[in-house]
């Protein structure tokens, strides 16, 4: 058994674990942290459990993919680690809405 944290795991050394225009569902309530332009600290940009998609993937720190989300509800981009998000299946969401128009990087 292993006592090595999620920070301490190079995520980078496999593909990433969703792909552009997937949909995808918050785990948890994300709160800005200052990097979001337009909202104060600590405002919501997007509660547990809304619905978003992948339009691009990118990296941080040479370790971690971030994946830019963006919500349908609400229309805000996030950028969200994977432990933050989980794949929604397409029968497990009867609303369907279509993938947001965006080109993935």
């Amino acid at each position: 058994m292993s006592n090595m944290a999620d920070d301490d795991v190079v995520e980078l050394t496999s593909a990433p674990f969703f792909n552009c225009g997937e949909k995808v569902r918050a785990k948890y309530t994300i709160r800005n942290d200052g990097t979001y332009a337009g909202k104060q600290v600590g405002d919501i940009l997007a509660k547990k459990g809304e619905i978003g998609y992948v339009i691009s993937i990118g990296t941080f720190l040479q370790k971690f993919y971030v994946y830019g989300v963006e919500f349908v509800r609400t229309g805000h981009r996030v950028g969200m680690r994977r432990k933050e998000l989980d794949l929604v299946l397409a029968n497990e969401d009867a609303e369907e809405r279509p993938l947001p128009g965006a080109i993935c990087r």
